[in-house]
């Protein structure tokens, strides 16, 4: 089984290329952590790296999940470069479940977040070019279910942005917000929350549990959704070129 956590599709078109070439199947995170997955032998977690560490979504989850310590569980990470303390913090939190993470390793994908810095995430796709021989290589990795740690030590600076204080200033300041002057209430940024944190009225609203993943900014066919009031320009959204906005819509 191959649990993914995604928001612009970089995560689980990843998810979905081991999954074909492992003949396994995926499932969201979300959905994960209500089944037990106890009897699954073999245990893939693929998720991104925000601000230099796992999503706060994916460390709040992954302790409910209910997989056996006998299974082997491998962490792969699509990041825009650093994937910081993403595999050592959740490596962390399975190892208090007596769970060992055998085997980890990160893969450079378009930073959905440049948007926010005013650059274009599709000016990156050479990356999968650039990487794809790394993805062939992780691939034959999870086949053969070898055990290596790539990219699981510790960071000092994944920890200082992971701190609660570190963590609530990136929310309040990356955090969405919903312009009502564009808004049109289409509800496209509802249904591509992994968190089912948005609901849609006349206008869209975003709730409380913002993991700031930024797929609503990506999806709003009307660029409503803005982070710090700046403009989102629709040349600047970004969907992973193999993801339809509905295979996001089944997290």
């Amino acid at each position: 089984m191959i649990i993914y956590f995604s928001g612009t599709g970089n995560s689980l078109a990843i998810a979905r290329q081991i999954a074909f070439a492992t003949n396994d199947s995926t499932l969201p995170l979300t959905e994960a952590v209500r089944r037990d997955l106890t009897a699954e032998r073999r245990i893939g977690l693929v998720f991104p790296s925000y601000d230099f560490n796992a999503p706060p979504a994916v460390r709040n989850l992954v302790p409910r999940l209910k997989i056996s310590a006998d299974a082997h569980v491998y962490i792969i990470i699509p990041c825009g470069a650093q994937a910081g303390n993403s595999i050592w913090s959740v490596r962390r939190l399975l190892r208090e479940k007596g769970i060992e993470v055998r085997y980890s390793h990160k893969i450079r994908v378009p930073d959905n977040s440049a948007i926010v810095f005013g650059r274009n995430p599709n000016d990156q796709v050479w990356k999968f070019t650039r990487f794809s021989d790394r993805l062939k290589n992780i691939i034959n990795d999870i086949k053969a279910e070898r055990k290596r740690l790539h990219f699981a030590w510790f960071s000092p600076l994944g920890w200082f942005m992971g701190t609660d204080r570190m963590q609530q200033w990136m929310l309040r300041t990356f955090r969405p917000a919903v312009n009502e002057d564009k808004c049109i209430g289409c509800g496209i940024c509802e249904r591509v929350c992994p968190m089912r944190n948005i609901a849609v009225d006349e206008k869209a609203g975003i709730g409380p549990h913002c993991t700031a993943c930024l797929a609503c900014l990506h999806a709003c066919p009307q660029q409503a959704v803005e982070v710090g009031a700046k403009p989102s320009p629709k040349t600047h959204q970004y969907r992973h070129p193999d993801i339809k906005l509905k295979d996001l819509s089944l997290q």
